[in-house]
């Protein structure tokens, strides 16, 4: 039963991890470059917001959205 978490363990930490492991290495080197996949996710966000503005834009000027006052009086 030792070996099996031994395997474990060496499947993470010599296999799954060697991609972060590389990105540290890389960030001594160059900031921009070992950041770029945080970059991505950031332009993937900017753009799927921007998307959902535009289709939000839609339905308010179809007059599509049910602006009716039913759970609170203040509202």
């Amino acid at each position: 039963m030792k070996d099996f978490f031994y395997a474990i363990q060496d499947l993470f930490v010599n296999v799954l991890f060697a991609p972060m492991d590389a990105i540290r290495a890389l960030e001594l080197e160059n900031w921009f470059a070992a950041n770029t996949l945080s970059w991505i996710f950031i332009l993937i966000g900017f753009v799927a917001m921007v998307y959902w503005m535009l289709q939000l834009r839609i339905f308010d000027q179809n007059n599509e959205e049910d602006k009716s006052i039913s759970s609170h009086s203040f509202l």
